[in-house]
């Protein structure tokens, strides 16, 4: 049997994992071409198996994956200038469009670019989520979250997450 999911996801704890595929599928209600896409189809790259390839896409530029996983398009690429550099203006476009989705969508994603940025086995693809976190982070004028602030606030039980949450939080809210 196939898994959706890349392998080492499988090293994450389950509730890590939710938290990526919370993200998945993007804002409701924001126009199939928005600019805040291009960041979420990378995103997607960074879990999911390109189901068309049958494998991982590592790059955000390589031809492939269908609409839900495809590459991002910036017009010309250079292959002198590292990816992530030309992504900047991606992760600009998405910041500036935050006003337009919904801040439930909005959190998800955040937390989501937070596991990637703590737990993905690259370090180039870790290194450019956690800057992203950062980003969206400070966005929202809150402080980063630590690796182990975010292991115990995730970690598959219940003393963790409820020291982190409201007394009115409900998780499928």
């Amino acid at each position: 049997m196939s898994l959706v999911v890349q392998p080492w996801l499988g090293n994450i704890s389950l509730m890590q994992q939710s938290v990526l595929l919370s993200a998945i599928r993007g804002p409701d209600g924001i126009a199939k071409h928005h600019q805040c896409k291009a960041l979420i189809r990378w995103f997607r790259r960074c879990i999911l198996i390109a189901a068309f390839e049958g494998k991982v896409i590592t790059n955000p530029f390589t031809v492939g994956g269908g609409s839900f996983t495809g590459p991002i398009d910036i017009g010309t690429v250079s292959l002198s200038i590292p990816w992530e550099t030309q992504l900047n203006p991606v992760i600009d476009l998405f910041l500036r469009s935050r006003d337009e989705l919904p801040f439930h969508y909005y959190t998800h994603f955040m937390h989501a670019v937070e596991v990637l940025g703590y737990k993905h086995p690259d370090t180039r693809i870790r290194t450019f989520w956690y800057g992203v976190y950062v980003r969206m982070v400070n966005a929202l004028h809150l402080f980063v979250e630590s690796q182990e602030q975010m292991d115990f606030r995730l970690g598959d039980n219940m003393e963790g997450w409820v020291a982190r949450s409201d007394e009115d939080s409900v998780c499928s809210d």
